[in-house]
């Protein structure tokens, strides 16, 4: 019943008939009295719908009235009702923001927040934690008063015996260290980075962390000289830690550390990059891809900083080893090192390293070329002769990986460079190509059917027609199907610029093959 009134309620207030004076003087007093209520905190249904309700007539008389009605029960003594108020509030800051919340109910506000902040107990920390960086973030430079007492608070809690304890403390900072900046407390973030620095030592993998993602938030806003303690200190601590196996540390540690080599890179010398280089290649196993995407973008980092050889001979090494996912990493790191440092410096020493007659190390290296394509586009012209030789060996190769590969490194080029002038290469690298149309594996056939497609654009749809034209009425069944196959995409994809190409055939007695513009047109 209560459920249903609610939501009666709640789709009335939201019609344009009903004023905001009316709900303000008849309703809202009734309301909060005989709905806000403890027992409706232990409800999950209930809870939910009076939060909707409540934050639907926030949107008609505003915050102030319903905020000044509840902020007292931040303190109250069931925990259930306090995270209700909490997520209630939560919800009305986020949706109108704070302008109309005056100096007289900001104090109880905020002291409201701190309490039920620190009073609570439950395993679910995320409403709470949700509800002060909501509330801080809209007060935004009027919360400058107080933020000595919110990091005073944080402080002791990160010396709490608790371990949960630990975390929402730091997890707090993250909240609220982009409204520290705002309020120029740049001191207080220096002292909160050297107590969190000092807990860098912390046991429970979930708090360090969170530990390494409050100091993210503290680096990201107060930038890298001012930074205390000094990058140069900070860095080698996190060195060991990249060694932690835990998935949470290690995303907040790569982030980090990601983070000062793209901006702070030179405050550490690269001997301590090159020892992270070595750490790095342990967390491309990880099975968090966000993980491994943040680990690949360091190495271009880390490449800018110290130059691509160091960390190419190691990107290079890596290629040797068994697990797949670790080598296709390598390959994007290689082709990211490369977009950073430019292709010259790495295409070298990747194009010797095709010479190893390993499989795994060439089909590495192809990839890397493939990726490295895609990611330079219109320069990729400058480097095409020099690659075709090494596309060709691949390209014959009895290995269905070694084909797939290579042609799909093609296409990336041929999108990349269309209408640049490299058609001689790549009508060449087309004779290689084209035999492995009959190829049955899904796979390979795809990287095929993709990469003529790709040639179709940079040569235009006229050349692959030539080609199409030999097969399309083969005697075999199976000859027809795969030419049908090309001739269709080409079809869909250029359908105008074939007009031009179609062959002119002879009249021959009833039939009339030829087509002048005018009978075209009409």
């Amino acid at each position: 019943m209560k459920k249903i009134v609610l939501k009666v309620v709640k789709q009335c207030v939201s019609t344009e008939g009903v004023e905001a004076d009316y709900i303000r003087n008849d309703i809202l007093s009734k309301f909060f009295k005989h709905f806000w209520v403890r027992r409706m905190a232990l409800d999950r249904r209930n809870y939910k719908q009076l939060v909707e309700t409540t934050v639907e007539m926030a949107n008609k008389v505003g915050v102030a009235d319903i905020v000044g009605k509840i902020v007292e029960d931040l303190k109250d003594e069931s925990e259930p009702y306090r995270k209700m108020v909490m997520e209630t509030i939560e919800k009305m800051v986020a949706n109108l923001g704070s302008s109309d919340i005056d100096a007289r109910l900001e104090e109880p506000l905020i002291d409201g927040i701190l309490y039920a902040f620190q009073e609570q107990t439950s395993d679910d920390a995320t409403v709470m934690l949700n509800g002060f960086g909501a509330v801080v973030n809209a007060i935004g430079q009027r919360v400058k008063p107080y933020l000595p007492q919110i990091c005073g608070t944080i402080k002791w809690r990160l010396n709490n015996k608790s371990a949960k304890v630990r975390q929402q403390a730091a997890d707090l900072i993250s909240r609220i260290a982009v409204v520290m900046k705002q309020c120029q407390e740049e001191q207080l973030m220096g002292h909160l980075g050297v107590v969190l620095y000092e807990y860098l030592g912390e046991e429970y993998r979930e708090v360090l962390g969170s530990i390494l993602g409050a100091l993210k938030a503290i680096v990201n806003v107060i930038g890298m000289t001012k930074m205390t303690p000094p990058i140069k200190d900070l860095l080698p601590r996190l060195t060991p830690i990249l060694k932690n196996r835990h998935e949470k540390v290690q995303e907040n540690c790569i982030d980090l550390v990601g983070r000062i080599a793209d901006r702070g890179a030179e405050f550490v010398p690269a001997r301590e990059w090159m020892r992270i280089c070595f750490e790095l290649l342990e967390m491309l196993k990880a099975h968090k891809k966000g993980i491994r995407r943040a680990t690949v973008n360091t190495f271009g980092y880390i490449a800018k900083a110290i130059g691509p050889q160091d960390v190419l001979s190691t990107l290079l090494n890596n290629l040797k080893v068994q697990e797949r996912q670790n080598r296709v990493c390598t390959t994007v790191a290689i082709a990211i090192v490369a977009e950073t440092c430019s292709p010259f410096t790495v295409l070298p020493a990747l194009m010797i390293e095709y010479r190893v007659p390993e499989l795994n190390v060439q089909n590495g290296v192809l990839k890397s070329l493939s990726f490295l394509f895609e990611y330079i586009g219109e320069m990729g012209k400058d480097y095409i002769y020099a690659v075709t030789p090494l596309l060709e060996d691949a390209l014959m190769d009895r290995d269905l990986v070694h084909r797939q590969t290579a042609a799909s490194a093609v296409k990336h080029m041929a999108l990349g460079v269309a209408g640049l002038g490299c058609e001689d290469a790549f009508v060449h690298l087309l004779n290689y190509v084209w035999p492995n149309i009959f190829e049955t594996s899904p796979h390979v056939i795809n990287a095929v059917m993709e990469a003529i497609e790709g040639m179709r654009v940079a040569l235009g749809p006229a050349v692959i027609l030539n080609y199409c034209l030999q097969g399309l009425f083969h005697p075999a069944r199976k000859v027809r199907e795969v030419y049908w196959k090309i001739y269709n995409s080409l079809y869909i994809g250029a359908q105008d610029s074939l007009v031009a190409s179609y062959p002119a055939l002879e009249d021959n007695g009833d039939n009339i093959y030829s087509c002048p513009e005018l009978a075209v047109f009409v």
